[in-house]
């Protein structure tokens, strides 16, 4: 495939602080970079991601802030409307205005790329769209999923889009490998905070962390409020930026996946940490959920729990060698599987796709 001028609309790519979407967006586009295509990001330049900016100038992409939904048709029209494929993110503040904006005017094929599927889907059924609504669905020629399973039919059958496609998270291995680190933490976590995952932190890590005072644990990420009380063994970081993931996973004997509730209930969502943790060579404990066993294979890639006693169970009866003998098997899978090139090279499938779809239908119309 030559390259392709491609426009992307997304949350941020430029600040990773309190979203995983950066890391997502930078593992991809750099993919497609070495692809040869050509990328540009629209970001809307918003206070709580500009003086949290951790990469303001990628070298795979070209970035350009907006101010206001106003900047899009008047300073970058031509750009966008003349790519060869448009992708809108989900999260993008007044999506579901750009989405009709992009979707009549753009000429190359274009994709709702949701990495946020279950979310999306929750507030489509509660009639609470923003940065999607459900008329402008069709009207993507792709819909592209962090989630697959069953949901990819409905959201065909309900919503009417013609083309929904799996396209999910993935892991850039120059960034996320193992390093050699001292091992600092019997378990640990890392992701923002959410209410609705807070109680399984609490059950899996921090009370894990009460019974076993011997052992230092730790937690990663913003936005937790300053009520919550940590026991004296967890160490706490506001922010990991992408570029401390591997030695900070690297300093753990495991850790810890837990998933967003909306996830857990549509099932096949898995989190870009899975595929990052197990590119670092750390095993991960997970919460199950439906369609985990698609990705990995409890026991032999990844280990599940349920209680404060399952994590126990784990972290003090597991054998090393078994332990260090499913961090590699998380490893190789993911590597053959989950890596940023295989997601690049899916996108360009569904791209090519779509566009003998758009063809056919073109000759169609003129006949």
């Amino acid at each position: 495939m030559s390259g392709l001028d491609i426009a992307i609309l997304g949350l941020s790519i430029t600040s990773s602080w309190g979203n995983g979407h950066a890391t997502t967006y930078r593992s991809l586009l750099r993919a497609l970079a070495e692809r040869g295509h050509r990328i540009t990001f629209y970001e809307r330049d918003t206070p709580w991601y500009r003086p949290h900016r951790d990469l303001e100038d990628p070298p795979y992409c070209r970035v350009a802030l907006y101010r206001n939904l106003s900047d899009i048709p008047r300073e970058h029209a031509a750009a966008i409307v003349g790519a060869d494929l448009v992708v809108l993110g989900s999260y993008v503040p007044d999506g579901a205005i750009l989405a009709d904006w992009l979707t009549t005017h753009a000429r190359g094929v274009t994709a709702f790329y949701d990495i946020d599927t279950p979310v999306t889907l929750a507030r489509l059924e509660a009639g609470k769209p923003d940065y999607i609504s459900a008329p402008m669905i069709p009207r993507f020629d792709l819909y592209l999923s962090f989630t697959g399973g069953p949901v990819l039919d409905l959201i065909e059958e309900r919503y009417g889009s013609p083309r929904p496609r799996p396209l999910y998270c993935a892991v850039d291995p120059d960034c996320h490998a193992p390093v050699a680190a001292e091992s600092r933490w019997t378990l640990g976590y890392l992701g923002t905070y959410s209410a609705d995952r807070q109680p399984t932190l609490q059950q899996l890590l921090l009370d894990a962390a009460g019974q076993s005072p011997e052992d230092r644990f730790v937690v990663a990420g913003a936005q937790y409020p300053d009520t919550l009380q940590w026991p004296d063994n967890v160490d706490r970081f506001e922010h990991v930026a992408p570029a401390g993931h591997s030695a900070f996973y690297s300093s753990q004997r495991f850790t810890l996946n837990v998933t967003r509730a909306d996830m857990k209930a549509t099932g096949y969502s898995p989190s870009v940490r899975l595929f990052e943790a197990a590119a670092c060579g750390v095993p991960i404990i997970t919460d199950r959920w439906p369609g985990l066993e698609t990705f990995f294979t409890p026991n032999q890639h990844i280990l599940t729990a349920e209680t404060t006693a399952d994590v126990l169970d784990i972290v003090r009866e597991l054998p090393e060698e078994r332990r260090r003998s499913i961090a590699a098997a998380a490893r190789r899978l993911v590597m053959e599987r989950h890596t940023a090139a295989h997601r690049a090279r899916e996108l360009e499938t569904y791209y090519e796709d779509a566009l003998r779809h758009r063809q056919r239908r073109s000759i169609g119309a003129v006949a």
